[in-house]
């Protein structure tokens, strides 16, 4: 009898597929919504620099709050890709739909929390930052819209993720695509007053930014009701199941935590960069910018990596768990390499492009140049983590993270920066990586041992 004979229900090409083709075709449509997604995030700096230093330092500064949104978003999204892909694996359908109809559920939650704070808290982290009137006011007209507004962002991941999870990869790269691209043509508009749209300076880039974020999730709705037959969404009579939130948090909790440590990170190395200068400030809010270059298509390529792992694991397939894994630490360590040559070559090229001062180039050159020696750890670390997640153990990723930015970098950094060389703070980046490396290569045998080894052997 036929797979569909039995479940009603086609056999999913994750199960199937040669896993090199497989990966390809997961990945390479993610990798380029990823590269989009990176591109309008420069490109949003890039037009806010035209406004002046001032205007980049507080774009840079309200970092933390964009990236504890995706954070959250992100993190729960590797929940559900954990528990929809495997059960999906399982031919459990049921549990699919439930893990579905209470992702939305949870990511409404989550909006609502960051509504609160756009309407009371973004002054107050502000001014917690710096004294400089003008980068606080900036930074208050961008981050407020973006914070109140951010149903948007939660939504569209959301719906993304609902189709990685399935193997859609094709309409998540829409979804992202459709999202940048507004953003990229809206961000002069508003922030210019082009086209007789009004001149709205810093705020217009937060306009732009949140209206393709809300195009994304359109996009998302209409692809997971019309395009996703795996899943049946329904939230008509829709109830929580709090087995099915608690089995997505498992997973999602840790994710939610590491990417949010990322947060914190920003946010104190802003804060001993700020004792040297506002424009070291810029310089590292550039690094961040240009870097999503480098690590957007790798977590891209992890977000074609998680599904095809969770399936197979759910499917007790070993075989096709230990060839993704090593494919994808193969193409990621590659990326990486890419980028380490690029911002050892360009990086004065990269910084002119945001109307770089003298003194930013001076700061910014030796940073982009010394932090990248960290990419040629970073690949495999950011897959292993990934891997962690995908079989259901998210402490590891955790672990690796909280060792990574809080135990080793900010206090290196730190103690760096009390020699009043600018250039030494910069190195506590490599220096982190290595020890995230070594971390990272212990859980990864500790997982093959205990978890993927004892599978068996796969048909």
């Amino acid at each position: 009898m036929s797979e569909i004979e039995k479940t009603g229900q086609p056999e999913n090409k994750m199960g199937v597929m040669p896993v090199p083709k497989l990966l390809i075709s997961m990945a390479l449509p993610m990798m380029i919504a990823m590269l989009v997604q990176a591109l309008y995030n420069v490109v949003d700096s890039i037009f806010v620099s035209q406004l002046g230093e001032n205007a980049l330092t507080a774009v840079s500064l309200a970092f933390p709050i964009q990236n504890l949104m995706i954070a959250v978003a992100t993190g729960t999204g590797v929940g559900v890709n954990a528990l929809l892909s495997k059960s999906l694996g399982e031919k459990n359908f049921d549990q699919v739909n439930k893990a579905a109809s209470n992702a939305v559920f949870i990511y409404i939650c989550s909006y609502l929390a960051f509504l609160i704070f756009g309407l009371v808290g973004v002054r107050v982290f502000f001014t917690t930052q710096t004294d400089i009137p003008e980068i606080i006011e900036y930074g208050v007209d961008y981050l407020q819209i973006c914070s109140i507004a951010s149903f948007g962002i939660f939504l569209e991941i959301c719906f993304e993720r609902l189709l990685q999870s399935t193997g859609k990869t094709f309409y998540t790269m829409i979804v992202q695509g459709i999202g940048a691209v507004m953003n990229i043509i809206l961000d002069p508009i508003f922030i210019f007053g082009l086209l007789g749209a009004p001149k709205m300076g810093v705020a217009g880039a937060a306009v732009a930014t949140v209206l393709g974020q809300i195009a994304g999730m359109l996009v998302g709705i209409f692809f997971n009701t019309t395009r996703n037959p795996e899943i049946h969404l329904s939230l008509k009579r829709f109830r929580p199941d709090w087995l099915t939130i608690k089995r997505i948090y498992a997973v999602g909790v840790p994710s939610i935590v590491m990417a949010s440590i990322s947060s914190v990170m920003t946010f104190g190395m802003n804060k001993i960069l700020l004792a040297f200068s506002s424009t070291a400030t810029a310089a590292f809010g550039v690094y961040f910018k240009l870097q999503s270059f480098i690590f957007m298509p790798v977590f891209g390529l992890n977000n074609g990596m998680v599904p095809i792992i969770s399936f197979n694991y759910g499917a007790r397939n070993k075989t096709r768990i230990i060839q993704t894994i090593k494919l994808s630490i193969a193409y990621a360590m590659l990326i990486m390499m890419v980028g380490f040559g690029i911002f050892q070559l360009f990086s004065d090229r990269l910084l002119a492009m945001f109307n770089a001062s003298p003194d930013l180039l001076a700061i910014g050159v030796p940073a982009l140049r010394i932090i990248s020696v960290s990419f040629l750890f970073a690949g495999f670390c950011i897959v292993a983590g990934s891997v962690f997640q995908s079989m259901g153990n998210g402490v590891h990723s955790l672990i690796v993270s909280v060792a990574r930015q809080l135990v080793v970098l900010l206090p290196v950094a730190f103690m760096l920066s009390l020699t009043g060389d600018l250039e030494a703070v910069w190195w506590s980046f490599p220096i982190a990586e290595v020890a995230s490396v070594i971390l990272s290569g212990l859980f990864l045998w500790h997982t093959y041992k205990k978890v993927i080894k004892p599978i068996g052997i796969s048909q």
